[in-house]
């Protein structure tokens, strides 16, 4: 049939056949499998690991997956037909290259470089969390303390001039009554004092046929 295997690598393989005219079925079945030397000689179906279904437009396939450094058997059949020797070619994939390895390598280091920056982002998030609700909080409880010692000072300074106004209040009712005890009716005695004082004053006449007189009669009758 002329099948061959081209463009080798590690992981691929193409698979390039000619187009049968016998086959009349809508597509090719390529069907690979590794360690060949230990398939049955029938080559039956069923001892293939793959198949795939490549449509009858088409003359060759790229094998994918495949493991490095292994010997893999690939047969071409019609749809229904079981492969025979002549369909079938044995080829052995090469080392990983270079070029997949970078850039397995590059995946690697990228979705561990996500995952950290993402991680760092959560961490970040909740440390800036923790730190805005524990400033509120003191924020909190220190507008809370100032405003229990403005009401505690308000206070004091209340009490303090109650108790000053009581205290002048008993002060000075006391004041009137040590003097009411000392000196009963004293305001009576007083202005007896200042009317005897008035009257003792002469009274001067201007008048130039008379001498100057005191008179006392008003002030007796006062008394």
């Amino acid at each position: 049939m002329g099948i061959t295997v081209q463009n080798i690598t590690g992981n691929t393989a193409m698979v390039i056949w000619p187009k049968m005219a016998s086959c009349t079925d809508s597509f090719y079945s390529v069907m690979y499998h590794p360690n060949w030397n230990s398939m049955l000689s029938t080559y039956s179906r069923k001892s293939f690991q793959k198949e795939e279904r490549v449509p009858s437009s088409r003359s060759s396939f790229v094998v994918e997956n495949l493991t490095p450094l292994t010997t893999y058997i690939v047969c071409v059949t019609c749809q229904s037909a079981n492969p025979s020797s002549d369909q079938c070619r044995v080829f052995n994939t090469l080392e990983r290259d270079s070029a997949s390895t970078r850039s397995t390598k590059k995946e690697l280091a990228l979705g561990i470089w996500l995952t950290s920056s993402v991680l760092l982002l959560i961490i970040t998030a909740i440390l800036l969390y923790g730190c805005l609700h524990l400033l509120c909080r003191r924020r909190r409880e220190r507008l809370q303390e100032q405003n229990g010692t403005f009401e505690l000072d308000h206070g004091k300074v209340w009490t303090k001039s109650v108790a000053y106004t009581s205290e002048e209040l008993s002060r000075q009712r006391q004041m009137m009554q040590d003097t009411e005890e000392k000196h009963p009716g004293g305001i009576q005695l007083a202005t007896i004092i200042e009317n005897t004082s008035a009257c003792k004053e002469p009274i001067m006449t201007t008048s130039k046929s008379q001498e100057l007189m005191p008179t006392t009669g008003q002030c007796s009758a006062i008394n």
